[in-house]
């Protein structure tokens, strides 16, 4: 049976971001081709510096089982074992140099996570489910895909509608039923110093 997990946040959130988690279970259901385009859309509008939107998406899905199988082959064998399930995996790869200088674009993995992001939101508000890797082969991926000069891999992405945690291997599974947690506001959110925490935290 499919687990839903909602997020207890220290302060209120919008409901995507609370219902928002990574599963490894994934449902045998294709997603419909243009609900996935509407997803990479959102990835589209995503800010980045100098608008240089230094995001790239590599995809494949089940409807093309030997795409799929090299696309699950850039995976490290433990992100294979589950992933193989999800009916979309993708590459994510960041261009590292800015298009109107040349000069090094040290933003770019922020703004390819930016763009992933934009992804899984609108992922979230349309029922699928979004789980990001970084237990990718990056030089196979390379070479399999020929990515350039000047691009690198970053994440792989498993995409999919919930699926049920008996359907993993016993070591994952109670893993996909813990509730998730973060380190809370006051180690991360700062004022006046480093460390020092912001009077808004009471």
């Amino acid at each position: 049976m499919a687990v839903e997990k909602l997020a207890a946040t220290q302060y209120p959130v919008h409901e995507l971001i609370q219902r928002r988690w990574s599963p490894r279970a994934f449902a045998n259901r294709s997603v419909d081709p243009a609900t996935l385009l509407s997803l990479l859309e959102a990835a589209r509008w995503a800010p980045s510096c100098f608008n240089e939107q230094p995001w790239r998406y590599l995809v494949a899905t089940r409807e093309n089982p030997a795409e799929y199988e090299r696309m699950l082959a850039c995976l490290v064998e433990g992100n294979q074992l589950w992933a193989k399930q999800a009916p979309v995996l993708m590459l994510s790869v960041a261009k590292l140099a800015f298009a109107h200088n040349g000069q090094p674009n040290r933003h770019a993995y922020h703004d390819v996570g930016a763009a992933s992001a934009y992804l899984t939101f609108e992922a979230t508000a349309v029922g699928l489910y979004v789980h990001q890797m970084a237990g990718i082969l990056v030089d196979r991926a390379r070479e399999t895909y020929a990515i350039p000069e000047g691009f690198e891999a970053v994440a792989g992405i498993a995409l999919g509608y919930l699926g049920d945690p008996g359907t993993l291997p016993e070591t994952l599974r109670e893993r996909e039923i813990m509730p998730s947690t973060r380190q809370p506001l006051e180690s991360m959110v700062f004022g006046g110093h480093w460390g020092e925490k912001l009077a808004l935290l009471k």
